[in-house]
């Protein structure tokens, strides 16, 4: 009854098809301010659908009877000229003249239902199995990466998207995966609906991000994981992030006092995160580079050996009046300092597809700067983390076991999944049979001063 009409036939979206008339039965009251009390009640004698408020007003009909303007909608098992339909409840607020039974039409419109009932409605059945319900949303940008059984629909599809999403003015398919034919990591696209533009705005974890969709790397779905890695570093670390991207490691972890050396080879990628280092206001803390991520393993290395800076933390007092007294100035206050360490804590490296291909920059990284580590200071070598994808299992122990093998063959030295300060992160299901995974350990003295 309060389901949308179905038109399988439909290829065109015609949202006046679905507009309909539902007849019910309205407890109209006397009193307007007695409706949250017959309301309570009513109980299950009220019309109980998501979406549809059982909260009506009626027009002034001038007819001279005293009843108010509002009205309760009731259960469609209720009939307005059928008293033997009527509960006790309702019986009673009736005889008490709380109340009065009358018609009501309830017009139902395409605004009424969601993107999923709409869908159900016009896409056959056959297909209906699993509706493409799932999307990214970038700014105002709808990611579609629909499977070739909707493709006949997808103008449909993404029509409807549109409209019963107030935040999204474009929707596009996907028509190859990430990476097949761009190093970038960018993708083929259409454009299905709205705003042919992807210039996008977004926030995530509290830094805002602007870039061209269409021309950089993002993934929304990572947010917690780019939150669980940043949480590892603490404020005063150096991080060098390989493969930066835009920056969603980089730019927060710079926001946490934390100098970060972040790197992508997409100029793109890097004018965005250039900007987003403007925009949060994190230049003290990241520097952003432009260069091919192998060689910016060992080049950043040895700058950062070479690089003496000190970052000027003196919290800012903001002046309660313009007449302040000397003692409330800024200069009469010790000015704090952060010195960036010579060596980097962690090493990011975000690119799944090939990532571990790079770890052989490892090897010599530190060579002649033994004295710099333990046992000779109290500096450890650094962690990796390096994004990886593998097949899935319900307990990933032959995905581990893979994953180190790939990881000591490029490094030349055994990883064991039972090493102490090994981790691999289950980060996501990628496909039915393929998972992303976040590898991290430290780096061997036997690798690093090779």
């Amino acid at each position: 009854m309060f389901r949308p009409p179905v038109n399988h036939a439909m290829r065109v979206l015609d949202r006046a098809f679905f507009r309909k008339t539902v007849p019910l039965a309205a407890a109209r009251v006397i009193e307007d301010d007695q409706i949250s009390r017959c309301r309570t009640s009513l109980g299950q004698d009220i019309l109980h659908i998501d979406r549809i408020s059982c909260v009506r007003s009626f027009p002034d009909d001038n007819s001279g009877e005293q009843w108010g303007r509002k009205a309760l909608l009731l259960s469609p098992n209720i009939r307005p000229d059928d008293p033997s339909t009527w509960s006790s409840k309702l019986l009673e607020l009736i005889e008490a003249k709380k109340v009065t039974i009358t018609p009501y039409e309830l017009n139902l419109s395409y605004d009424t239902w969601t993107y999923h009932d709409i869908l159900s409605a016009i896409i056959p059945e056959d297909d209906q199995n699993e509706l493409p319900t799932g999307f990214s949303i970038v700014g105002h940008v709808a990611h579609l990466n629909l499977r070739e059984q909707y493709l006949p629909y997808k103008n449909l599809i993404a029509a409807v998207l549109l409209d019963k999403n107030p935040v999204i003015r474009t929707v596009i398919n996907k028509i190859d995966d990430v990476g097949t034919e761009n190093e970038y990591r960018t993708f083929k696209y259409e454009l299905l609906a709205g705003d042919p533009s992807l210039q996008v705005e977004i926030k995530e974890l509290d830094c805002t991000f602007r870039f061209d969709y269409s021309k950089v790397y993002w993934n929304s779905r990572l947010n917690t994981e780019h939150e669980r890695l940043v949480d590892l570093f603490r404020p005063g670390e150096a991080v060098c992030d390989v493969m930066a991207g835009v920056g969603p490691f980089a730019v927060p972890a710079a926001k946490r006092r934390i100098f970060v050396w972040a790197n992508d080879l997409n100029p793109d990628s890097y004018a965005s995160l250039v900007d987003a280092t403007s925009v949060n206001k994190v230049s003290q803390f990241l520097r952003a580079f432009n260069e091919d991520g192998r060689s910016f393993i060992r080049t950043s290395t040895q700058k950062l050996l070479a690089d003496d800076r000190q970052v000027d933390v003196t919290p800012k007092v903001k002046r309660r009046s313009k007449e302040a007294e000397p003692s409330q100035s800024t200069e009469s206050r010790p000015q704090m300092h952060m010195t960036q360490p010579r060596t980097f804590h962690h090493y990011v490296m975000n690119l799944p597809a090939t990532a571990i291909t790079f770890l052989d920059a490892f090897i010599g990284l530190y060579k002649g700067h033994e004295d710099l580590f333990s046992p000779y200071t109290s500096i450890r070598l650094p962690m990796v983390h390096v994004y990886c994808f593998s097949t899935k299992s319900d307990d990933n122990k032959a995905e581990k076991a893979k994953i180190c093998k790939e990881i000591s063959s490029r490094i030349g030295f055994a990883i064991q999944p039972n090493d102490e300060e090994l981790e691999i992160w289950d980060v996501r299901d990628v496909a039915p049979q393929k998972r992303m995974f976040c590898a991290s350990f430290r780096l061997p003295p036997e690798v690093a001063f090779r």
